[in-house]
């Protein structure tokens, strides 16, 4: 029998699918922290049973391991743990045990992690502390599923910026607006809800500034009982244009509204901004005059920020992309046309990246209220 058809990692694999399901429940809500899901179980007459589940609150604490093993109580003696991330192994500013000490003092007898934390605090250490303590460690269960799931939090501990994902609707004849950028309703009612449960599961939000002047959107989440999720919303605004009267600045006060913008960018305007709620921050910017995203990016994770959803339109995704910051591209086509020249959705250095099967790759495809999504990876 091939060993990935034995039963136990049938069930190992059965499990982690679980634990991987319940942490995605909160992405985009608890950050600095990834969301790690954690599913106890232990062995019975009839087989494995979960005696209690976990994953990380929204603020980034507690930590899934934690608050299943709470739940479980006695129950997890001899069970097995299963968790999306190596458990962490050292007390942070804001204190509490680590997951590895609740882990040893549950007395579970085995640990199934899907992959190691890059963290260097941890670094797989975690999963040494736990076989020191006699406690069999599985790891790389569905680990490619894992590493996509927190790939926000591992870039931000080796490269100190979050994960981008950028999404781009375009109609049946290819463009993202209408000439002279005037704005079109491409994406059907059902699409449109995906796009918003997808802001839900990011931590911040990013447009450009000629997105906001042509729109003036929200960038809230407006599903039912998800108000709450809505991220923190970021604007690359080089110059300070936003205006004070938009959409944004009216509600910065209740949902955080952070702009990026050049050294150069007027002190008055940062004043008047600043007054009204809004978040300023600086960067440095090209000779083209445009912001250097990568900075913008970094700074971004210097705050907490894993998770970024970017509907910053063309020219944005184009530029992330070439410059190796777009790890997912998610492109929606409607069978709607436009039937006249406009603004093209997919610019050709961004067409020329996703058909390099060396630099992406076609993760799926799915259907969603009849506009097709394509889902595209960046290898590395």
């Amino acid at each position: 029998m091939p060993e990935d058809d034995r039963p136990g990692q049938r069930v190992d694999r059965l499990f982690m699918a679980q634990a991987l399901g319940l942490g995605a429940r909160h992405l985009g809500a608890t950050w600095p922290n990834p969301s790690v899901g954690a599913i106890v179980t232990r062995d019975t007459a009839d087989g494995p049973v979960v005696v209690a589940r976990g994953l990380t609150q929204p603020g980034g604490r507690p930590h899934g391991e934690a608050l299943a093993f709470a739940r479980a109580g006695a129950a997890a003696m001899g069970g097995t743990l299963y968790v999306t991330l190596e458990p962490c192994s050292h007390r942070s500013l804001r204190g509490g045990i680590p997951c590895v000490e609740h882990t040893i003092l549950s007395g579970v007898r085995r640990v199934v992690s899907a992959m190691a934390d890059p963290n260097p605090f941890i670094a797989g250490l975690g999963h040494a502390l736990l076989r020191t303590a006699g406690i069999e460690v599985v790891t790389g269960v569905l680990e490619e599923q894992a590493q996509r799931a927190h790939r926000g939090h591992v870039l931000r501990v080796t490269q100190g910026r979050p994960m981008v994902t950028f999404k781009i609707a375009r109609t049946a004849d290819g463009y993202a607006g209408g000439a002279g950028g005037r704005p079109i309703a491409v994406s059907s009612p059902p699409a449109g809800a995906w796009v918003h449960l997808q802001r839900a599961h990011h931590d911040a939000i990013m447009l450009g500034i000629g997105s906001v002047l042509s729109d003036d959107p929200q960038l809230t989440v407006r599903l039912p009982g998800l108000a709450g999720r809505s991220p923190v919303r970021v604007i690359l605004d080089s110059h300070l244009k936003l205006p004070l009267a938009s959409k944004l600045v009216r509600t910065a006060r209740d949902i955080p509204v952070w702009v990026i913008a050049a050294e150069a960018a007027p002190v008055e305007a940062e004043a008047a901004l600043v007054a009204s709620g809004v978040e300023v921050m600086r960067v440095a910017a090209g000779p083209d005059g445009h912001l250097d995203l990568r900075e913008a990016l970094t700074l971004l994770g210097t705050r907490g920020i894993t998770r970024v959803f970017s509907e910053g339109g063309p020219r944005i995704g184009e530029k992330l992309a070439l410059e190796g910051l777009a790890d997912e591209v998610i492109v929606s086509t409607s069978p709607k046309r436009l039937g006249e020249p406009g603004i093209v959705a997919v610019r050709p250095g961004l067409a020329g990246l996703l058909a390099d099967p060396d630099l992406y790759r076609l993760a799926g495809t799915e259907w969603i209220g009849g506009d097709r999504f394509e889902h595209f990876v960046r290898r590395g």
